[in-house]
C-alpha cells in the first residue's frame, strides 16, 4: 500500500494499482489500509469506513455533497445538524488514499474497481451496509431539517443535497437489506 500511496496523483496511484499483478498484494494492501483506517479511532475512523461503505453500496455514484451530507447523519436524531457535515477533504484524508474525487464526472469514487470487488468479499468490515444506508436516509427524510421544507422550489437544492439519493433510494436499500 505504501507503494500504491507514494504516487502524489490519482493518476500515478492507479498506475501502480494496475502494475500489482498478483491478487494476494492487492488483497494485502487493502486490508492494511482498512487496519489503517480503524486504527485512527475516533470519528475519524468511523468516517473513513463509514464513507467507504457509502461508495461501495450506494446504487449509484454520490456527488461529493451528497456524501458528505450523508456522513453528517446521526441515526436515531431528530435534527439534522449542518454544522456536522464534514468536508470533502476530511473524509478523502479519513480513507487513506482509498478514494478519489473525480471531478470531470462530479462524484466520489473507489480508487480502482479491485477495491470494490475487495470490499463486497469482505462485507463485514462494514457489519451491516444496506441497513445502515436505509437507516440515514430514513433518518434525514424524518429530520426536522426535511420536514421543515417548504412546498414551494424556492428551496435552494444546494441546501439539501442529500434529499434526492434518500428520497429515492432508502426503499432499494430496506429490500437489499432483507435479502
Amino acid at each position: 500500500m505504501e507503494a500504491i500511496l507514494k504516487g502524489s496523483t490519482v493518476s500515478q496511484r492507479r498506475e501502480r494499482l494496475i502494475g500489482m499483478a498478483n491478487e494476494l498484494e492487492l488483497e494485502d494492501a487493502y486490508g492494511e489500509a482498512i487496519k489503517r483506517i480503524k486504527a485512527e479511532g475516533g470519528d475519524k475512523s468511523r468516517l473513513g469506513i463509514e464513507a467507504l461503505m457509502w461508495i461501495a453500496y450506494a446504487e449509484r455514484p454520490l456527488r461529493a455533497d451528497e456524501l458528505c451530507h450523508a456522513l453528517a447523519v446521526e441515526h436515531g436524531s431528530s435534527d439534522f445538524n449542518a454544522d456536522s457535515v464534514p468536508s470533502m477533504d476530511e473524509v478523502v484524508g479519513c480513507c487513506q488514499g482509498l478514494i478519489t474525487v473525480d471531478k470531470e464526472a462530479s462524484c466520489v469514487r473507489l480508487i480502482h474497481s479491485t477495491l470494490q470487488e475487495y470490499l463486497s468479499n469482505f462485507p463485514d468490515i462494514f457489519g451491516t451496509p444496506q441497513s445502515a444506508i436505509g437507516e440515514s436516509c430514513l433518518t434525514y427524510l424524518n429530520s426536522r431539517h426535511i420536514k421543515a421544507l417548504s412546498t414551494d422550489s424556492s428551496t435552494r437544492a444546494k441546501e439539501i443535497p442529500f434529499l434526492e439519493y434518500s428520497s429515492l433510494n432508502w426503499g432499494i436499500h430496506a429490500t437489499l437489506r432483507a435479502v
